[in-house]
């Protein structure tokens, strides 16, 4: 009797009509509108109740070979049978677990910062920016501290698109705050290097650059210095993202207004403290949403290392595919590969929305 009377309370009536004039003026304003939308809800349907049927109804979950697997539906055991190869790619089997405690350790270093806080300190950053890129590389590479040396040749899966997306994001971030203040700087041979870099790299296809930096940076650089295919596609990875931050970065500098600057310099604050203390964290501030679609774009663009020889989580995806015994499953691993994509660039976008909503909030004071 309480449920039907609060169901029945007048408020619950005005939120029901809400609802109704809502979906009325959205979906059904106009006989287009209305067309429109029962053919995309015929669209949908049809979509995902077939993707119902192929990936969960008439879908095999246990089995050893293709010989298991219904061939109406999709066949799970594929995924399962290669799962080590998708996360730890040609990494050695005794040595799997420095990957396990690295992803402990990216969880770890990441909790303070993303679990909602009252007041979260600096430091708070340390984890994350330093301590979890220092950790995982002597737990990754190796050779010290009585850990076997693993080279980046046998990393692939999950770990290498990890590690190369990451290494790339922060290294790319600070190049693009220095390359946009170089850019606003009133010396002109920094301001003309600032632009040629940024253009050039904005202006170049990525593919161009990965390949450049397979051929050609081993010829630049000193003699006795040598990269790996890694750390090249890192470096190129870094230049060609921190060229397009640089243009954001750019864009939020010029957002603040001249009050700014000109309270800095009242303060007699020199250049370098004022750009750090007062103009950059408010510039960031302004390009939260550009800076994670960028970061979003990297990590997805992280697959074209496949075509210099590396192989990420795509990578193996491909190369499990001519496993003999699962032939024609192309279906199932680019889903799955997607799935780790969306989850991943989902997470990142979530996360990037409650920092915009916590710093508006810290701004207006409620």
């Amino acid at each position: 009797m309480a449920a039907a009377t609060s169901l029945g309370s007048p408020t619950a009536r005005r939120f029901g009509w809400a609802a109704l004039s809502w979906l009325q003026r959205t979906f059904f304003s106009s006989w287009w509108n209305t067309t429109l939308t029962i053919l995309l809800a015929f669209i949908i349907y049809y979509a995902a109740s077939s993707l119902l049927d192929w990936a969960i109804l008439g879908a095999t979950f246990a089995g050893r070979n293709r010989a298991d697997c219904t061939p109406l539906g999709a066949c799970w055991p594929f995924i399962s049978v290669h799962a080590g190869q998708f996360v730890y790619g040609h990494f050695p089997p005794a040595e799997r677990w420095r990957v396990d405690v690295v992803f402990a350790l990216l969880m770890m270093t990441w909790s303070p910062v993303i679990v909602p806080a009252p007041r979260k300190r600096w430091y708070v950053w340390l984890g994350p920016i330093v301590l979890f890129p220092c950790a995982a590389g002597i737990l990754l590479i190796g050779g010290i501290f009585g850990l076997a040396h693993v080279p980046t040749d046998l990393w692939g899966g999950l770990v290498l698109t990890l590690a190369l997306s990451y290494s790339a994001a922060l290294g790319s971030l600070p190049l693009g705050i220095f390359l946009a203040l170089g850019r606003r700087s009133r010396l002109p041979l920094i301001q003309a290097v600032s632009v040629a870099v940024i253009e050039f790299f904005r202006g170049v296809p990525l593919i161009t650059i990965l390949f450049t930096s397979l051929f050609i940076l081993p010829i630049v650089l000193p003699e006795g210095v040598t990269l790996d295919k890694l750390g090249r596609a890192t470096v190129a990875l870094m230049i060609f993202y921190g060229a397009y931050i640089a243009e954001v970065v750019r864009g939020g500098l010029q957002a603040l207004p001249r009050s700014q600057y000109e309270a800095a310099e009242a303060l007699g604050l020199g250049y370098w403290k004022s750009q750090t203390f007062i103009i950059i964290p408010q510039a960031l501030r302004l390009v939260i949403p550009g800076i994670m679609n960028i970061m979003i774009g990297l990590l997805k663009d992280s697959t074209l290392v496949t075509i210099i020889g590396l192989f990420d989580i795509l990578g193996i995806a491909k190369q499990a595919l001519g496993d003999p015994e699962w032939v024609g499953l192309s279906s199932e691993a680019y889903l799955f590969v997607s799935v780790v994509f969306f989850v991943a660039c989902f997470a990142m976008s979530t996360y990037s929305r409650k920092l915009e909503r916590r710093i508006h909030l810290s701004r207006v004071g409620y």
